[in-house]
């Protein structure tokens, strides 16, 4: 089993060279490769990857649905590993995915911690993604699935500027089971420093309840970008 990380990026030039060596440090030879798919970004996100020793691919548009499947394209291995570039993954990840796949799971997540104590509501938030329910999941988690279930599947939406983590999740679980690995990565709490515990969990729950109830991912993404700044952590919503 070959592993393709692939991380989808906007200006993370502070994040991305510690990401990159962590992955290669716990990959060892299952690493097929580290592939960056950048916004692209307007600081240095690019250099500092490629000297991390990443590979560079510069989505077509912004968005993350968008830069994950040009990830996935040019991506070589037989799984493909989603992670975001201000996560901590965990040490365990290969033997964590080899497990979970022989076992007869399809894709999976892993549970998480954030890297911050403040404020202490945090711990609930971290606390409710050990349940298997999908207003506890999203890309923070990490995402395992073998390439080619990836491509039968389609991909991720690219019509899709929010949220495109949950519709792939729910679409994927309707045909293939879905391992939650007891384990946590390391989530930062960065747009919690910019934005208030309330405005960031208010913004979730309005877009997550508008999503279900079916307004447009355009207007959703406007909604969430009058609530919070995103611009500060790495987050790239333009269309």
């Amino acid at each position: 089993m070959r592993i393709s990380i692939i991380i989808p990026t906007y200006n993370e030039e502070e994040n991305i060279e510690r990401l990159v060596a962590d992955l290669l440090r716990y990959g060892g030879n299952s690493l097929a490769e580290i592939i960056v798919a950048d916004a692209p970004s307007k600081d240095r996100t690019q250099d500092v990857a490629k000297q991390a020793g990443a590979r560079v691919v510069v989505s077509p548009r912004p968005g993350r649905a968008c830069q994950m499947n040009a990830g996935a394209r040019a991506a070589t291995g037989d799984v493909l590993y989603f992670v975001h570039a201000d996560v901590r993954v965990h040490p365990d990840y290969v033997q964590d995915i080899r497990q979970a796949l022989a076992e007869g799971y399809q894709l999976g997540c892993y549970r998480y911690q954030f890297d911050a104590d403040k404020p202490p509501i945090l711990k609930f938030n971290a606390y409710c993604t050990r349940f298997d329910r999908i207003w506890c999941r999203g890309g923070d988690q990490t995402l395992f699935i073998p390439k080619a279930t990836f491509e039968e599947l389609g991909g991720y939406r690219e019509d899709h500027c929010v949220m495109e983590d949950y519709e792939f999740i729910l679409r994927a679980r309707r045909r293939y089971k879905f391992k939650i690995i007891p384990k946590d990565v390391i989530v930062s709490a960065r747009k919690y420093d910019h934005n208030s515990y309330f405005r960031v969990n208010l913004a979730n729950t309005v877009v997550f309840l508008g999503y279900f109830s079916g307004v447009k991912t355009e207007k959703l993404v406007r909604i969430y970008k009058s609530i919070i700044q995103t611009e500060k952590y790495g987050v790239q919503l333009e269309r």
